[in-house]
């Protein structure tokens, strides 16, 4: 079975931890250094991405999560996820830390905040079965992404305030999402991340026995 980490400082760790485990993995937190061992990849949760930045210092994880991602360990971030997963953010703290694993550019709360938060079906490419319902909840705009980045789905346009703005992106071994996944009964976009983990293991099924392609 995949096991998959969880970085369990702060934010939807539960939630994760349900929809991994619907999606056929096993989940274990990932709180300090040692708790890296052994697994096959990492999810980044939604939550407070400065609060999470801080304590990355203070568990000791960050120097082994920049190592991690320099070594190619697949991992998933959600919301404040895909902000520290991001090479820079805009409007964050100047000592924010950042873990560069994918080239995107974030604003952080760009859809506004907890009172504008709002709810969309979204044609999500890599899954079939039709659209995936997403929940955005103080959610990061991606303001730009690199030529090495695969935008797999945008916001209907016009969006609020910002069009037709990604909100799921792939480079390499990321794969990272504006809103939250993990808050619906829907486990394709976390069975996408599993075939990302088994494609480069070699040892599970890749993206279209999982999610229908």
């Amino acid at each position: 079975m995949v096991r998959v980490g969880i970085l369990a400082l702060q934010g939807d760790v539960a939630e994760h931890r349900r929809a991994l485990a619907d999606a056929g993995a096993e989940a274990v937190s990932v709180r300090r250094p040692a708790d890296l061992d052994g697994v096959d990849g990492l999810v980044l949760p939604g939550g407070e991405s400065t609060t999470v930045s801080m304590l990355l210092d203070s568990s000791g994880l960050a120097a082994p999560l920049t190592r991690a991602v320099r070594d190619g360990m697949p991992m998933f971030g959600t919301c404040a996820g895909m902000i520290l997963l991001a090479s820079s953010a805009d409007d964050g703290r100047p000592d924010q830390r950042l873990l560069g694993a994918i080239d995107i550019r974030v604003r952080r709360n760009g859809y506004g905040r907890q009172a504008q938060s709002f709810e969309c079906d979204l044609a999500v490419d890599e899954i079939d079965g039709g659209p995936v319902h997403a929940v955005f909840i103080r959610a990061p705009v991606v303001v730009s992404a690199g030529p090495g980045v695969d935008v797999l789905a945008r916001l209907p346009g016009p969006g609020p305030g910002t069009g037709a703005a990604p909100v799921v992106c792939r480079q390499g071994h990321v794969l990272v999402s504006a809103f939250h996944p993990e808050l619906t009964a829907d486990r394709r976009v976390h069975q996408l991340f599993l075939s990302m983990i088994g494609a480069r293991s070699g040892t599970g099924p890749g993206v279209a026995a999982l999610v229908g392609g």
